[in-house]
């Protein structure tokens, strides 16, 4: 098989994972997951794996075969892993799980190379562009910063008390980082260096997105928009000079549960209870392909253009 140029995957309660050709919105491969729902999906920055974060396992499935199997399982955490990610140059993988822990694992070896205790279940973990410092978010509303080089939490956060923290995204330049809650708000801090080199949060500025829960916030890799994903079946389209409301982007029926731009910050992707995904243009606001095939809540997305 030719390496697809654009990686495009969803994963579904149905117990599928889905693999999609972007343009003609077909499916061309699916992987029956019989054994767990997969709550997170993730692209290698190589494009040749991907990570489907279940419970309570990870699995690595060859982006480029046909094989149902997958190349690793990645064992140790005790509930759903609701986080996972990689390393810029795809050395080590992370993961956040229900558990309480956030885990580092090396993918030249097996077992978890190193945990750390949140207490609380995780719902959301991403890498610092520095890739030296992991930032969590929890059930009950902290945000935790583990940096990698001293092995340890060097800063923590509670926005809001007892009001999980359901997504965090970081700037690319790492100048920015956003965290969204069960009560609809976003919380902005500007990242400053601080004198012992370690990331310092400067509030910037608190949105009130939606009247329900957010389930995904994401910065556009141009560093220009912010997506918010709702129960409220919308995704919301803000400028991140000001946080003014840019688009909303309707049509879905259901929750909308992930969302992943484009490269460029063209296009977005969005997955639904609604059983579909869609790609939006950000210019038009507008849906320009439905992907339809799963027969119930499709919750995660991934892609990798």
């Amino acid at each position: 098989m030719s390496q697809p140029c654009v990686v495009l995957a969803t994963a579904s309660y149905d117990h599928t994972i889905r693999f999609w050709e972007a343009e003609s919105g077909r499916c061309y491969r699916t992987i029956q997951y019989p054994d767990s729902h997969v709550n997170r999906l993730e692209i290698t920055p190589d494009k040749r794996h991907l990570a489907a974060a279940c419970n309570p396992h990870i699995r690595l499935f060859e982006v480029n075969s046909n094989s149902p199997q997958p190349v690793m399982t990645y064992d140790s955490h005790t509930n759903n892993v609701m986080a996972v990610g990689f390393q810029c140059d795809g050395k080590w993988m992370y993961s956040g799980s229900e558990d309480g822990t956030v885990k580092i694992w090396d993918l030249r070896a097996p077992g978890c190379q190193r945990e750390y205790e949140s207490v609380a279940a995780v719902n959301t973990v991403v890498l610092h562009p520095n890739q030296t410092e992991l930032i969590s978010g929890d059930q009950n509303g902290n945000i935790r910063v583990w940096d990698l080089r001293a092995n340890s939490c060097s800063c923590e956060l509670v926005p809001e008390v007892d009001t999980p923290v359901r997504s965090l995204t970081v700037m690319w330049d790492g100048t920015m980082v956003v965290a969204a809650n069960n009560r609809g708000t976003c919380y902005v801090w500007r990242l400053l260096r601080g004198k012992q080199t370690m990331t310092e949060f400067e509030p910037l500025h608190k949105l009130q997105a939606h009247n329900g829960h957010i389930l995904k916030c994401l910065l556009s890799p141009a560093n220009k928009y912010l997506a918010t994903a709702s129960s409220d079946k919308t995704v919301k389209i803000w400028n991140v000079d000001g946080f003014k409301l840019e688009k909303v982007l309707t049509g879905h029926q259901r929750w909308v549960w992930d969302c992943v731009f484009s490269v460029d910050g063209e296009f977005l992707v969005t997955a639904s209870s609604d059983m579909t995904a869609r790609l939006w243009s950000m210019p038009a606001g507008k849906e320009v392909k439905v992907y339809q095939g799963h027969h119930k809540a499709t919750v995660c997305c991934a892609l990798h253009d």
